[in-house]
């Protein structure tokens, strides 16, 4: 018991690490992905590049990390979260955790994408709200003026207020929605997070798999982030649909002549009439870029064992 416990210790320490350093790296790519997802009609910025020179240029180096306080602290868990989860649901259902059974895999890859929203959920509301500040400041400046509380669509010439922080949007919103504030989102988020993992986890275990060692009993390093890398943009991508939705839902303050949505469906029926099928891959190419790395720098530290060698450095 007291082995299995140390080795859950160490799947949480090793996704802790391994979402800290990957958001880090990261993090600029994942804001331009949510300011291209959240321009109606009129595109501010042309593309990924566009965004990041502009965002820099008028909001500085550290614009481009708008956000990222919210995802360094919570992505421990949700990083831990999932990738624990994963595990626990392969070696429920698939006893050793080690044979091939792709019903099995994309059952405990669903699994641990339910178990992660419960993180997810409220990191992006609170994430995506920091991060698309600075387009309502350049697509409506009016908006730049507004109160920095979380009331949804409010834009408008009130005084100049502070830039809102992470824990001045969840203080308003716990006042003024309570818990189901933090949550706005959930189905979207879910109907996202779930077809991912059951797309990623099987996908990433069959790759990892073809570079399995034998004499080492794993894969290498190398071939285990290789097989993040590509498990995660292919699934990242396959998503993007049900991302963007997510954003608009859970994007909170409107810019003048943007719409609001009353649910997935009201969201999805609107972006169809409106911006047409490609509104639905906006942002696509950023969430390759963010996810590939993301997911590579987890799986290549989950099986370096980081995790173990902390603990063993306090037995």
């Amino acid at each position: 018991m007291a082995k299995q416990d140390l080795s859950v210790t160490a799947k949480l320490i090793n996704g802790g690490v391994a979402g800290l350093v990957g958001v880090t790296c990261v993090f600029p790519i994942d804001l331009a992905k949510t300011r291209l997802q959240n321009q109606h009609g009129k595109d501010i910025y042309k593309g990924m590049i566009d965004c990041l020179m502009k965002t820099a240029r008028v909001e500085g180096f550290l614009g481009m990390y708008r956000g990222a306080a919210v995802n360094l602290t919570l992505v421990t868990p949700e990083k831990a979260i999932k990738l624990a989860a994963n595990d626990f649901f392969r070696q429920l259902l698939m006893e050793d955790g080690m044979q091939r059974d792709l019903k099995m895999e994309m059952l405990a890859g669903c699994g641990a994408g339910m178990c992660q929203v419960v993180v997810t959920c409220p990191m992006e509301m609170l994430k995506i709200q920091l991060q698309d500040a600075g387009r309502l400041v350049c697509s409506f400046p009016s908006a730049a003026s507004a109160p920095a509380s979380c009331r949804p669509h409010s834009v408008g010439s009130a005084p100049a207020h502070k830039r809102p922080s992470a824990t001045l949007i969840a203080w308003e919103l716990l006042r003024t929605q309570g818990l189901a504030g933090l949550y706005k989102g959930l189905g979207a988020t879910l109907l996202r997070d779930i077809p991912f993992s059951i797309v990623y986890f099987p996908l990433f275990a069959n790759l990892n798999n073809l570079g399995f060692n034998e004499l080492a009993g794993k894969a290498s390093f190398a071939h285990s982030f290789m097989s993040g890398c590509a498990a995660g943009s292919i699934a990242a991508v396959t998503v993007t649909p049900l991302d963007v939705l997510k954003t608009r839902i859970q994007t909170l303050r409107k810019g003048l002549g943007e719409d609001s949505y009353s649910g997935i469906r009201d969201c999805a029926r609107k972006l169809w009439i409106q911006e047409g099928l490609s509104a639905f891959m906006k942002g696509a190419g950023c969430r390759a870029l963010v996810i590939a790395p993301l997911f590579g720098i987890a799986q290549g530290v989950y099986f370096l064992g980081i995790g173990e060698r902390i603990l063993k450095c306090f037995e």
